[in-house]
């Protein structure tokens, strides 16, 4: 049982096909700082709930919903379980599970957010093998996102996040989307609601193993991101919008 004020944290794990990873992914989380993990799968059609019950870990099935939709899902049942914090974990393991230790530090001391992010050392992505293109775009999509939303991090767009509490609860998520987009969207409401953001590094892995968003999604994903802009702007200026209002 962990005592960082004394706030359950809950570990959701995402799964969609990710059956054959789920027991390193298991082996590698600090097991001694979450209260409880659970796993949400996203209607993956192989063994995921057999490996968890292997595991002991409550996995909850449903519908395929996306990423999005999956998360929205596991930030529901962590809350309906008493988290205090919830922790985003991706089922394939791509992103480092060591970031939850300090980032969870750093909700001890006040944030709502923090994000494990790969750019803090700016050259550690390209040593992970993430892609050019994508490692030129982020950058590019970041600095804009920095300067609207007025949320200082090195990084929009990563998987490794915990929430609290709080920040769920101030957030809509009623009309985010249920794909990818949903990360940049929800990070982009707790900024408007001018809540604590903080980061930490992470380490994330790239290889055909993982799952990871297409080029061609990805562009669909930043102009999509352009237009989360545009409604926070709108937003700011005194007009409801379905993602931002009070």
């Amino acid at each position: 049982m962990n005592d960082i004020n004394k706030k359950k944290v809950i570990g959701v794990i995402l799964a969609y096909k990710h059956a054959s990873f789920l027991e390193g992914l298991y082996e590698k989380l600090p097991l001694d700082i979450l209260d409880e993990v659970i796993i949400t799968n996203d209607e993956s059609g192989d063994n995921t709930e057999e490996i968890a019950k292997k595991l002991g870990i409550p996995c909850f099935s449903h519908s395929q919903l996306g990423y999005g939709g999956n998360m929205k899902y596991g930030m529901k049942k962590a809350l309906e379980r008493g988290a205090d914090y919830v922790v985003e974990i991706h089922g394939d393991g791509q992103y480092d599970p060591s970031f939850i230790r300090p980032a969870l530090e750093q909700m001890r001391q006040g944030c709502d957010l923090v994000l494990g992010t790969r750019f803090i050392d700016m050259r550690q992505p390209l040593r992970d093998g993430m892609p050019m293109i994508k490692y030129i775009a982020n950058i590019c999509l970041t600095f804009i996102q920095r300067f609207v939303i007025g949320v200082h991090v090195s990084e929009f767009h990563t998987g490794a996040r915990i929430y609290s509490k709080k920040a769920i609860e101030a957030s809509d998520f009623t009309h985010t989307s249920n794909n990818f987009l949903f990360g940049f969207e929800s990070i982009a409401q707790i900024g408007y609601h001018r809540l604590k953001v903080g980061e930490v590094p992470v380490r994330c892995y790239y290889n055909q193993e993982h799952t990871s968003i297409s080029l061609k999604n990805s562009a669909i994903y930043a102009i999509a991101s352009f237009k989360v802009l545009f409604f926070f702007i709108i937003a700011r200026l005194g007009f409801r919008t379905k993602l931002f209002h009070k």
